[in-house]
């Protein structure tokens, strides 16, 4: 009969932070096993369950034992399996020996060379019990985990020590060994709040019996919902939000809905693999403590305590903090009092390296920076800071802004990282760069770009505002990208050490998004030009604008952009980022019309007849221009008439960067095409002739893909 499985593993705490992982891998992994053992059907659901002291799964609808099956197995081909005299070779009877079979037996499939022998094996279905020990062992090897450990006096290896484990099928103890354990029905609830052994009589019980008699919430998903909810209900109370990602800015989390909050809240999934039993309090700490930079005092309570501080509605750290408990109590004030109490000499730390840093201005730091290596190939973090101050120094001149401002910023970016409270919390490189620019009398502009040369810090992340900082991001991760990938430390597969893919994202945002017009290829030929001679590799610029282009692909698609057009764009683009959006954009429109694919079909036939014929035609038209009393056909006289009538709309639209009606503008040519290639033929025996018709199509070409190469779009 189908039943509900039900695994448990009861261990010591194990890893928050992989917590929702292990279980996910390990659902999975024995849900696959009983499917391929078709034990478990379409009809059958997986739950995963994770607490801080369990990896639990149920699957509903699992047969107690396989149903009788017929295998068909393959053996040898029959040419092989026969000798001259039609008798069984050693080959088609080792078949038979391992089949179980005799000759008579055996039956033919396939024709002619692919002709072969095999044999039908009725096998009766195996019970569950066979295969589920086995299941649950293999399931565990194969979850994610970097360190293993022995407990006691045994071998058995596992992430955390295992104390017993469950395997109930229906109401039924499926006998089995894993780790050194023999499988029962008895589980633990809560470590203080439940009243002790839980006795499971059906696997359906579960997930209430732990509820409703052992204080445990089983479900990940349905716990960390509880714990948001408790938050926003908390948070309401005083008029807050609370924060669970360290990596948003106050601006970015105003914005956010409760909902949005919860689900990006790396801090939630972790308290969540903390508790069992969860109940959310409000903490206080002195207000004085708000002097020190609210950066440092959300990092402190969110690392080191796992609490969630709340900020009122303009962005400002409250003095108040959301503690996720264990425990649940009627006269919760022994929980929050010793909360407070321990959350007021991590924040005295964080005061302390404030004011100590602040001894000491940024530009005293910068010369340190000698002591400290980047990387043996690439010099010291000094070394860098220069070679970034004179790369953003040339970028803000392109770009309109202080050169001298730019310079400074970039001189002062990497200062802080020799401060007491960058080595605290490595989060807040350039946050308290910022701060402490601020307090040596720094513009504010140069303050700022010191912040933002580290943006976008992640996907989705806020780019630096104006042109100054644009200069400082840009020649940082420049300098990065070009340094790294010139000694040959490039990205393989997920490995990424030095985060290059992140700054080529950063790259490409900042100028495709602000947008900036400067084009990519100088960029990167200029940042090479920084680095000492021999440095890095020869080919370095045009190999990192590879990887940069791939990386520019990536993006185009996750923003919804198809395939197709985003090479046809970039066959034209010659690295002016900036345009690539709104280029997308008009061909987006171009590629709905009707016509559409007739036109790109038509510049994909002229480029074939140029690539063709390039050795005779390409190197002669140059420049070449038509002579319209050379042209014989009224056909292409028509097509070079309609041609001149829509070039300057044409340039006058591209000049705007009104690719869309650029496109468009193409339409009107399509029936002087048709005919053109109706009546005329382009290699005609007349030399001169066939170079003029060239020069046509050569311009005709030019004229349909300005804004992007149209014949791409070609099906």
């Amino acid at each position: 009969m189908k039943q509900t499985l039900l695994i448990e593993l009861l261990t010591e705490e194990l890893p928050p932070k992989s917590l929702e992982r292990l279980s996910a891998t390990f659902a999975d992994e024995v849900y696959a096993a009983l499917r391929e053992q078709e034990l478990a059907g379409d009809d059958s659901v997986c739950t995963p369950y994770a607490t801080p002291r369990r990896l639990a799964l149920t699957v509903t609808n699992v047969l107690g034992q396989q149903a009788d099956r017929v295998i068909e197995r393959k053996g040898p081909a029959v040419a092989a399996g026969l000798d001259a005299d039609g008798k069984p070779t050693k080959a088609l009877e080792g078949f038979m020996r391992s089949a179980g079979v005799t000759f008579e037996q055996l039956r033919r499939s396939g024709e002619g060379k692919a002709e072969y022998f095999s044999a039908r094996l009725e096998q009766r279905g195996k019970e569950l019990d066979d295969y589920l020990a086995s299941m649950v062992a293999q399931a565990l090897k194969k979850l994610p985990i970097t360190r293993l450990m022995r407990w006691g006096d045994s071998e058995h290896q596992f992430v955390r020590p295992v104390h017993a484990l469950t395997m109930l099928h229906g109401k039924r103890v499926v006998p089995g060994e894993v780790l050194g354990l023999q499988s029962g029905n008895v589980t633990r609830g809560h470590r203080f709040m439940s009243a002790g052994a839980i006795p499971l009589n059906h696997a359906d019980q579960y997930a209430f019996l732990l509820e409703s008699e052992g204080c445990v919430i089983a479900d990940f998903t349905k716990r960390r919902e509880m714990i948001a909810i408790q938050l926003d209900q908390c948070a309401a109370k005083h008029g807050a939000i609370w924060i669970g990602h360290s990596n948003l800015s106050m601006g970015e989390l105003l914005v956010l809905s409760n909902e949005e909050r919860s689900v990006l809240s790396t801090l939630l999934d972790e308290v969540t693999a903390l508790v069992e039993w969860p109940a959310v309090y409000v903490g206080e700490f002195d207000a004085e403590f708000l002097e020190v930079p609210q950066e440092c005092l959300i990092l402190t309570m969110q690392q080191h305590q796992k609490y969630f501080p709340l900020i009122d509605g303009s962005g400002k750290l409250l003095n108040k903090f959301l503690i996720v408990s264990n425990m649940r109590a009627d006269n919760p004030g022994h929980i929050i009092g010793g909360n407070q109490r321990v959350v007021r000499p991590r924040l005295s730390d964080a005061r302390f390296f404030f004011n100590q840093d602040r001894k000491h201005p940024l530009e005293s730091r910068v010369e340190k920076l000698g002591s400290v290596v980047y990387h043996n190939k690439l010099g010291t973090q000094l070394q860098r800071t220069e070679r970034i101050a004179t790369l953003a120094g040339t970028i803000a001149r392109l770009l309109g802004a202080d050169k001298a401002d730019a310079e400074l910023a970039a001189r002062l970016s990497k200062a802080d990282l020799l401060t007491g409270m960058v080595g605290e919390f490595p989060e807040l490189q350039g946050v308290m760069g910022r701060y402490y620019a601020l307090h040596d009398g720094e513009d504010k502009a140069v303050a700022d770009a010191i912040e933002a040369h580290y943006h976008p810090r992640f996907a989705g992340d806020t780019l630096p505002q104006g042109a100054l900082a644009c200069a400082v991001a840009l020649a940082d991760k420049l300098d990065a990208l070009l340094g790294i990938y010139g000694i040959g430390q490039i990205p393989s597969g997920d490995k990424d050490p030095f985060g290059l893919r992140r700054h080529a994202l950063g790259l490409l945002r900042i100028l495709i998004e602000t947008p900036l017009s400067l084009p990519l290829p100088a960029l990167l030929r200029t940042a090479a030009e920084n680095f000492p001679a021999n440095m890095l590799s020869a080919t370095v610029a045009s190999d990192v604008e590879g990887f940069v282009l791939d990386r520019l692909r990536g993006y185009l698609r996750e923003r919804g952009f198809e395939g197709s057009h985003v090479e046809a764009v970039l066959q034209v683009l010659n690295g002016r980022l900036h345009e690539v959006l709104p280029r997308l954009e008009g061909v987006g429109t171009f590629a709905a019309l009707s016509v559409a694919k007739d036109l790109a079909a038509a510049n994909k036939r002229v480029q074939n007849i140029m690539r063709k014929n390039r050795e005779e035609i390409g190197p002669g038209l140059a420049g070449a221009t038509v002579k319209p009393e050379l042209l014989k056909e009224a056909a292409e006289r028509d097509l070079h008439q309609a041609m001149q009538d829509i070039t300057p709309f044409a340039q006058g639209y591209l000049d705007r960067g009104d690719y869309g009606q650029n496109l468009r503008a193409l339409v009107t040519l399509k029936p002087f095409i048709d005919d053109f290639f109706d009546k005329v033929m382009v290699m005609c025996e007349d030399r001169e002739l066939r170079l003029h018709r060239a020069v046509l199509l050569q311009q005709l070409g030019k004229l349909m893909n300005q804004t992007a190469d149209i014949s791409r779009l070609a099906a």
